[in-house]
């Protein structure tokens, strides 16, 4: 679990990569390359913010399984940045209580969730510890609490690349913000414009 300790910690951490762009997070993998940068940006709008066949979750649903497996991943920079994407989506569906039901979702917790929801992350969950894990019982107990096709078809994807993203990030060892807020502002870029927009800036140093 991530903890404030942690988050410190992992602040105070610089790159063990030589010649990495400086840049914070998964930004430092994005400015390696042009080409680099549209893959990952595309692959996020793919799944966290375009209109995705027979799926019937939201942004801030699919912005909360982002959050939940960087979280289990102890990805700080994931967990911070798609968490504060998740509470301004959510507040801008007018879901009472987003920055606790985002907390909730960092420590491993889901009792505020739907059924669906919690199903679609127990999906996620053993995706990223394990793939080899997930049965069929899984996929159904979700299908049984309202997910459809798409929904589960998105958890493992969204599972699967937040694995790859939160990866990047730590495998570098990139910058990492020593505080949640640092994010505020992207998280309304984001909101507004989604991954690969020009006019998605670069979060705070």
């Amino acid at each position: 679990m991530i903890t404030d300790d942690y988050r410190l910690r992992r602040a105070e951490e610089t790159p063990i990569i030589g010649s990495l762009p400086d840049f914070p997070g998964i930004l430092a993998t994005m400015k390696i390359s042009s080409a680099i940068r549209s893959h990952l940006a595309g692959l996020a709008d793919e799944l966290l913010v375009n209109p995705f066949p027979g799926a019937t979750l939201t942004r801030s649903e699919r912005e909360l399984l982002a959050t939940s497996v960087s979280a289990g991943n102890c990805c700080v920079f994931c967990a911070d940045t798609h968490g504060a994407f998740a509470t301004e989506l959510l507040r801008r569906d007018e879901i009472a209580g987003a920055g606790e039901i985002v907390a909730c979702i960092k420590r491993g917790e889901t009792e505020r969730l739907s059924d669906k929801m919690r199903a679609l992350l127990r999906i996620a969950e053993k995706v990223r510890e394990n793939a080899s894990s997930l049965r069929r019982e899984d996929v159904a107990a979700a299908i049984e609490a309202g997910a459809s096709d798409g929904d589960t078809q998105l958890a493992v994807l969204i599972s699967a690349a937040f694995c790859m993203y939160n990866r990047c990030v730590d495998g570098f060892r990139a910058k990492t913000p020593a505080k949640v807020s640092a994010y505020d502002e992207r998280a309304r870029q984001i909101a507004d414009h989604g991954y690969s927009s020009n006019q998605t800036a670069a979060v705070p140093r």
